[in-house]
Formats: structure tokens, C-alpha cells, sequence
């Protein structure tokens, strides 16, 4: 069966979506959204920097796209500086019956006790309304730390902790409004930023500590947060920008599920814009990694290194989010109507692997 599918934005993961759906032989694209004015009437082909065309031209017009009935939308509109606005893009997308494969809000990835109820039940209302289903992942939050950390406590005998850990240099990800305004890079140190206010990092990764526990049944006494910044030695550039000697340049952060006063799932995320920066700090495996470790009986290290065909691993981890969410399209469309988690889906392979 071949499924009707419209992009929704077509920025750093959007393009590669398109890509994604392109490639994918269960998907056809059935129209584009974009918010740029400048991007209206280009062919889809041309945003996804395929140097071909796929016949499909992008529209300005929600109206119109939506007025295709896709079967599903593809929503990879930035969410971190406008969740409420991207939230009501996603309500208005489902009352349509569309069905929704979304990289944000993050935390609409697993949000029961993660935010407050009524953050998520407008999805929710809007989901039933429209009897369409909407499944929000990604790369993180979303696979490197929902099904590889389950999947990988299915050879256990016993699990003490898991801990999923995201090891990567940030100076080839040219998202300045990311990097600067909202995780504090190029800021002093003393400045808290947007995602170090108290309460942020659980919003946006206290749903994947949430799931593992539920997906591994246990009942969490609270999540923490933690955080540790260090200093550029000197100035340097970077894709976004430039980052002054004195200025953050290196970021850990910890959210924590607790039980009986210790973490037991814990996700950690070890940022650099140097490799040469915090070398006592957790190191890649290769260019930067994504890394599970479970302790218990007996103790597992996975490591899933990043890399792409351009030789840039940040690419890798826009592309691995673009199809995370392409590659499910038709599990969503066929599950039930409502908020879909990972603990809902079955497994989501590739399609068309060998062409």
C-alpha cells in the first residue's frame, strides 16, 4: 500500500525528510509546507538539495497543503522557541485526520508526568477528533534512548541502571538559534540560558527517563536535573558563529530517574565545539556516538557511532531523525487513533534498502 504524505517545514531535519520520503516505496509525497516565502513555488526536489525534481512545488498555504488529505504529515517545524504555537499547528493537523509523525515538542514523546496534563490534551482531543494517530520521536529524544536501551535490557538478567549518553561535537551544526539562545553556548557562564532553567531539561528529556521506566515497569520517585559548563581557552569559530575565549563552549548535563534515592535510568548528554575541550569528560566512540549503558548482571555498553556519506556526524544525526519519523508513517497510519509512544509501536525498519 502506497501512503499520501505531506512535509511540514523543510529545514535542517525537513530536507532530509524529503529525501526520506522520496526513497521510501511505501510513501508518496503528496505536497510540501514551508514558512518561508521565498521557498513557495520551489520544487521539493530543490529543498531536499536532491539536484533533481520531484515534481511536487512548495506552498505557503496550510489550507491548501492540508486540503491534499494526506494520510499522514511529516512535522518537523523547529518547536524549542514556539511550543505552543507548534502545538496548535499539530491540533490543527490532526482535527484534518491526518495522521502526525513529529520531531516536537519533544516532550509529547512520552509526556505523562513529564508536564502538566493540560499541555498534552489538546493532542490528544485533537487526536480523537480527528481519529488520526501522532507519533513524536526522533534520534534524541527518540531511538538512541527508547527502543536501543530496551532492546538492549532484553539480554539481562538483572538491571541496576541504564544510562543513555549523547557524546558529540556541536561545531558543524549550523543552528544558531539552538547553540546560542537556547543552549548557552558562546554565553557566559554565569547566564543561564533557556535550556538550563530550572525545569527545561526534564521537559525536554524527563519523557524518555519516564518510558524507559515504564518500558522496564518501574515506578520512578522523582527526576533530576544536573548541569556543568566549562570555558572556550581561547576564541574560534564555529558554523553558527564565533565563540569568545571565556565564553561556554562545553556542556553535561544529566537528567536522572530516581528510586530509593539513586538513578536508576539515567540520560546524559556531553556536548563539545572542540574535541580537545573537558578531556576528562566522556569520549566518542568515532566522530561522536550515542551510548547506552546498562549496569547489572551482566554489564552491556553499546555504542552507536554517527556518520555521514558527507563525513560530518551531525549530519548523520539530522538524517537519523528525519528517518526515524518517515520510517514509521506506516506503522502510525495503521495504529489506533490517539498519542502514540515507542511502547506502542512495533519495530520500525527501513524500506528499500538495496535499489
Amino acid at each position: 500500500m502506497t501512503y499520501r504524505v505531506v512535509q511540514w517545514s523543510t529545514g535542517n531535519v525537513g530536507r532530509h525528510a524529503l529525501a526520506g520520503i522520496d526513497a521510501h516505496p511505501e510513501l508518496e509525497l503528496a505536497g510540501v509546507w514551508v514558512s518561508n516565502p521565498a521557498k513557495v513555488g520551489k520544487d521539493a526536489g530543490e529543498l531536499a538539495g536532491l539536484g533533481r525534481s520531484l515534481g511536487v512545488a512548495a506552498s505557503g498555504d496550510e489550507a491548501e497543503v492540508l486540503g491534499l488529505r494526506p494520510d499522514c504529515v511529516v512535522y518537523t517545524a523547529m518547536a524549542d522557541v514556539r511550543i505552543f504555537e507548534a502545538i496548535d499547528d499539530l491540533c490543527r493537523i490532526l482535527r484534518s485526520g491526518a495522521n502526525v509523525v513529529s520531531s516536537s515538542p519533544v516532550f509529547l514523546q512520552f509526556p505523562d508526568g513529564v508536564v502538566p496534563e493540560e499541555m498534552s490534551r489538546p493532542v490528544r482531543e485533537a487526536a480523537a477528533e480527528g481519529n488520526a494517530s501522532i507519533f513524536v520521536n526522533g534520534i534524541d529524544p527518540g531511538f538512541a534512548n527508547d527502543v536501543l536501551p530496551l532492546a538492549l535490557t532484553g539480554i539481562s538478567e538483572r538491571v541496576e541502571e541504564v544510562r543513555c549518553l549523547e557524546i558529540l561535537n556541536y561545531a558543524t551544526y549550523d543552528q544558531a538559534t539552538v547553540l546560542f539562545d537556547i543552549m548557552g553556548f558562546g554565553g557566559a557562564l554565569d547566564d543561564a540560558p533557556m535550556l538550563l532553567q530550572p525545569g527545561v531539561l526534564t521537559m525536554a528529556w524527563g519523557s524518555v527517563v519516564r518510558q524507559i521506566a515504564a518500558g522496564l515497569d518501574v515506578e520512578l520517585d522523582a527526576v533530576e536535573e544536573w548541569h556543568t559548563r566549562l570555558p572556550a581557552p581561547e576564541t574560534f569559530d564555529v558554523a553558527s558563529g564565533t565563540i569568545e575565549k571565556g565564553t561556554a563552549a562545553a556542556l553535561r548535563f544529566e537528567v536522572r530517574g530516581m528510586v530509593g534515592g539513586r538513578p536508576v535510568v539515567v540520560l546524559e548528554h556531553v556536548t563539545r565545539l572542540r574535541d580537545d575541550l573537558a578531556p576528562d569528560w566522556p569520549q566518542p566512540a568515532g566522530a561522536g556516538c550515542y551510548r547506552v549503558v546498562v549496569t547489572g548482571e551482566p554489564n552491556y555498553t553499546l555504542d552507536l557511532q554517527l556518520l555521514g556519506t558527507d563525513g560530518d556526524h551531525n549530519t548523520a544525526g539530522l538524517k537519523a531523525t528525519a528517518m526515524r519519523l518517515v520510517n514509521a508513517v506506516p506503522a502510525v497510519v495503521r495504529g489506533p487513533a490517539g498519542l502514540l509512544t515507542a511502547l506502542d509501536l512495533p519495530l520500525v525498519p527501513g524500506r528499500g534498502l538495496v535499489r
